[in-house]
């Protein structure tokens, strides 16, 4: 889920292709959503070898429908560019270490917290946009993000730690989104060139396995070789979908539906992983979903307004 963060400001003038770019938007958030059950059928590779491979295998795909877009010229552009080749970089490497946290937390049965990340993600991001940028809050947002840091106290209450692989996820996606809109090239091209970057060093880790003899991606372990390869369109299909559904959309509208997903991996965490569940948990989780609500409605209340 790296583009939400990104998307441009559209208008949703042509009814038709706001209809499109709904069917877009959900379709990402769905295979986002559904995407803790193929990430734990590759559960008993280390998080770095999935990662590695997710890079390595969203490169052609990536590259294949930036030729059918016709959008290679961008891309030749910003390899002639030292700032957005080292800006592209920051992101990739930033997005990298959001993709292994997330890769370990469903192989370790810890998905209850990678939904609560991305719950808190937005909230995240409109505080670190305040604090950053110079964007301000209405009291409705700031009361937002005062229930989220509740939520986070009471899990460390609960947990008798901070919980770290939450805000590890909503930290780092928030910073990738900000930092995500200082490239100059829309937001396929970006991940093309993000992958492209990370795709040499993803290739020497996973050749330096294979020396060493603990690579999975071997002819006597044919699933693992095909479940490796499925990585690359698992991460990049979502990401030009959404891409696509984005420009279509407006941004109140990307808004609401970001909740889709974290409410998939939540129910799919509690209902098919049969993670626990208790007491600390759902009231910490009530806050935060309290939190989205006011948030939510502020978001469309401000949208409402802008179109008067």
């Amino acid at each position: 889920m790296s583009e939400i963060a990104e998307a441009e400001k559209p208008l949703e003038a042509d009814p038709n292709d706001a209809t499109r770019g709904f069917f877009f938007a959900l379709s990402a958030y769905g295979l986002w959503g559904f995407l803790p059950l193929y990430m734990k059928l590759v559960s008993h590779i280390p998080a770095m070898e999935v990662v590695a491979h997710r890079v390595l295998w969203s490169l052609p795909v990536a590259a294949v429908i930036l030729y059918f877009l016709g959008r290679t010229a961008d891309i030749r552009q910003a390899l002639r560019s030292p700032r957005t080749l080292l800006m592209a970089a920051l992101t990739a490497a930033i997005i990298s270490c959001n993709w292994g946290i997330y890769v370990w937390a469903i192989a370790v049965d810890r998905a209850v917290e990678t939904a609560l990340g991305y719950y808190i993600n937005p909230l995240v991001s409109i505080a670190m946009a305040a604090l950053f940028l110079g964007e301000r809050l209405n009291r409705y947002q700031i009361a937002a993000v005062c229930l989220a840091g509740i939520a986070v106290l009471i899990l460390t209450t609960d947990a008798g730690g901070l919980p770290w692989v939450s805000l590890s996820l909503a930290f780092s996606f928030a910073a990738y989104g900000i930092l995500r809109k200082t490239l100059p090239i829309g937001p396929s091209q970006g991940f093309f060139l993000e992958v492209l970057i990370l795709a040499l060093p993803a290739l020497g880790y996973l050749i330096w396995l294979g020396a060493s003899g603990e690579a999975h991606f071997t002819l006597s372990n044919p699933a693992d070789i095909a479940l490796l390869i499925g990585c690359g369109p698992v991460t990049a299909i979502p990401l030009i979908l959404f891409a696509m559904g984005a420009k279509r959309l407006r941004y109140s509208t990307i808004g609401i539906m970001q909740y889709t997903a974290p409410t998939m991996i939540f129910l799919i965490a509690v209902f098919v992983f049969k993670e626990p569940f208790g007491g600390g948990k759902a009231v910490a989780f009530a806050f935060i979903w309290a939190a989205l609500a006011l948030y939510s409605w502020s978001m469309l209340r401000d949208a409402r307004r802008a179109k008067k």
